[in-house]
């Protein structure tokens, strides 16, 4: 079979299919695996039987029902609940938005492949692409581009801390001689390492965004308002020279794939006329589902008082196994300030990071290898890219627990 560039591009091996390949494996698969790698959420007690409510009242409501499952939505997304998300957002924010300034898409990874296609790649005048102030970053980033590369990106400062943990700081001098940028874009939290950029931070990237007349990027998908999994004050910002992306996944409904885009009008109708074209509308399950729960603020409820707690319980339990197991060793844990991973780096690792991770994968370990989460970096040689590896705790406590011993047995057999 011959292939289009695009097909070339998009068919090739990639840090997201080599997750999802994964995820879908294990699920599958018979013999038990230790699900450290996927970032599918936990089924968090209290939010499953919500969701069945939920459900429940929608299937009595024909009105709702057929809104579901029977009648497509608006290019944009189901229109009650952008309407419903604004309404949150002036409420509990002050933003200054409206149905106008919401768009839904089919996860926030097909709003990543919109939004970063809309702005960066080939202009008349030359390449622009989008500025990552600090990495390591989302794998889910590095491969959408249809033009090829995206992004250009900037080492962190490594700021030490004690009992073996370290923090990335934006470096921001670092940042003075970035040129011809599309947008600039960070996770908060960063999806690998679990870091919550400050308010600090969060105004000095929007002033440096106005500076270059582009947008400011804020990948929420596990952040505030909603889920909320982040445990280190955090303000949610907006205005119209940013772009924020939030999700229902973490939530605990990954299976319904809803996005949403909060940004200036103008960026709401783009990502709308190029879904009419590629898919005509977004799904509505999860807008339908979660529509009165946006009216009501029972979704910012439950994130605040039920979806946080239990993860911030899950971390202190993870970092505690896995403190313990790797005693002796030499490593450094990222301070986990939200999301719900761990970010493990190893600096005296003897193999590649893909090898530990390959290694691990044969005994029923799944992690996921560090080396995938630095886009735009280019041909740097910076070594920390292959000493780290990004441990998920969402999965049950015995088989989290099991997979780090496995792991430190692994990496004690590397180190020797």
């Amino acid at each position: 079979m011959h292939w289009s560039r695009f097909g070339e591009r998009f068919t090739r091996p990639t840090g997201a299919r080599e997750l999802m390949e994964d995820l879908g494996a294990a699920l599958a698969g018979e013999p038990p695996v230790a699900m450290l790698g996927g970032g599918n959420p936990a089924q968090v007690p209290g939010m499953a039987d919500f969701f069945r409510a939920r459900f429940a009242a929608v299937l009595a409501d024909d009105r709702e029902f057929r809104r579901m499952v029977g009648d497509y939505a608006d290019p944009a997304g189901e229109v009650g609940f952008r309407r419903a998300i604004a309404g949150l957002l002036r409420r509990e924010y002050g933003f200054a938005v409206d149905a106008g300034n919401v768009a839904l898409t089919a996860g926030s990874q097909h709003g990543f492949f919109l939004l970063f296609n809309l702005l960066a790649g080939q202009y008349p005048d030359g390449e622009r692409r989008i500025l990552l102030p600090l990495v390591p970053e989302y794998v889910g980033y590095a491969d959408v581009g249809i033009d090829g590369e995206l992004f250009v990106a900037r080492r962190p400062r490594i700021e030490h801390l004690p009992g073996r943990r370290f923090k990335y700081r934006v470096d921001f001098a670092a940042l003075e001689d970035a040129t011809r940028l599309a947008a600039i874009c960070v996770s908060r939290p960063t999806n690998p390492s679990g870091n919550v950029l400050t308010d600090d931070e969060i105004d000095r990237l929007r002033a440096l965004a106005r500076r270059h007349g582009v947008p400011l990027i804020i990948d929420g998908a596990y952040g505030v308002p909603f889920p909320g999994i982040v445990s280190v004050p955090a303000t949610p910002a907006w205005d119209e020279d940013t772009v924020l992306l939030l999700s229902l996944s973490k939530l605990g409904l990954p299976g319904v794939r809803t996005g949403i885009v909060v940004a200036r009008p103008e960026i709401v109708r783009a990502l709308g006329a190029v879904t009419a074209v590629t898919s005509l509308a977004a799904g509505s399950v999860g807008p339908v589902l979660m529509r009165e729960p946006a009216e009501t603020g029972e979704l910012t409820r439950l994130a605040r008082e039920v979806v946080g707690p239990w993860y911030r319980e899950r971390a202190v339990a993870a970092l505690g196994w896995l403190d313990a197991a790797l005693a002796g060793c030499e490593y450094h844990v990222h301070v986990p300030e939200g999301a719900f991973f761990l970010w493990l780096w190893l600096p005296q690792l003897t193999i590649p990071s893909r090898e530990l991770y390959r290694r691990l994968k044969a005994r029923g370990v799944l992690v996921l290898s560090g080396h995938h989460f630095f886009p735009g970096l280019g041909d740097d040689p910076w070594p920390h890219r292959e000493q780290c590896l990004r441990i998920s705790y969402a999965s049950d406590p015995a088989s989290v627990q099991r997979g780090l011993a496995i792991l430190a047995e692994e990496v004690r057999a590397a180190h020797a």
